[in-house]
């Protein structure tokens, strides 16, 4: 069988994974989001735009093996329309997580339509897992075939049903770039990150405080 490699250099294979959670790396599957003065929300630079970006993404993140990558991309070769499907499932899911987790972050009340998206992936997932006995003891393993083409949904699905009734969701955090708008776990011990990556939008913020105490003093 060919080994399809039309995964490689895909820039969703090479997004930062800061999230501290793969459903928060997934919600951060976009260059920005971007908010109007009206507080409407744009996104700029989509990284997912195809079924095959997604497994590039899947890959990237940990969710798929690069085994299960290339299976999931020949058989969307012969099966583009259940790819197709799939992918507008994921992109869907995407945005209900990340509207779920900015209501939290807003002190509101989850829209009950994205909880309904995000309920029928958990229900998808947990429907494909069985319980295996391995040498350390009882686990998780997908019981499905590993040309399921939704199969790179499942572990995000879990994560985000992991994140939401498990993780101290005090500690979720939007990163305080002005072209950012990332989503973060912040596992620090003061509770202080503002950032997605001081490397990127923390040097930028600290460069524009920087010119504005310059311009200040002349």
């Amino acid at each position: 069988m060919a080994r399809p490699l039309r995964l490689d250099g895909r820039s969703a294979s090479t997004l930062n994974l800061i999230g501290g959670r793969l459903c928060l790396d997934f919600v951060n599957s976009v260059g920005a989001r971007r908010f109007s003065s009206s507080h409407k929300m744009t996104i700029r630079d989509e990284k997912l735009n195809d079924y095959l970006d997604l497994l590039a993404w899947g890959r990237h993140a940990g969710a798929l093996t690069n085994a299960d990558a290339e299976t999931l991309a020949l058989e969307s070769s012969q099966h583009p329309k259940k790819a197709a499907a799939v992918f507008h499932r994921a992109i869907r899911l995407r945005e209900a997580m990340y509207h779920i987790c900015h209501a939290k972050l807003s002190h509101k009340q989850p829209n009950e339509a994205d909880l309904l998206v995000l309920n029928e992936e958990i229900r998808q997932a947990r429907g494909a897992e069985q319980l295996v006995l391995e040498k350390a003891g009882f686990d998780w393993q997908w019981s499905t075939p590993d040309s399921a083409q939704g199969k790179v949904l499942w572990p995000v699905a879990r994560s985000a049903a992991e994140l939401l009734t498990q993780d101290d969701l005090s500690r979720l955090r939007q990163c305080g770039g002005d072209d950012c708008g990332w989503i973060f776990l912040d596992t620090s011990r003061n509770r202080g990150r503002r950032w997605c990556d001081m490397r990127d939008c923390g040097n930028v913020a600290k460069v524009r405080r920087f010119r504005h105490r310059l311009s200040a003093a002349h």
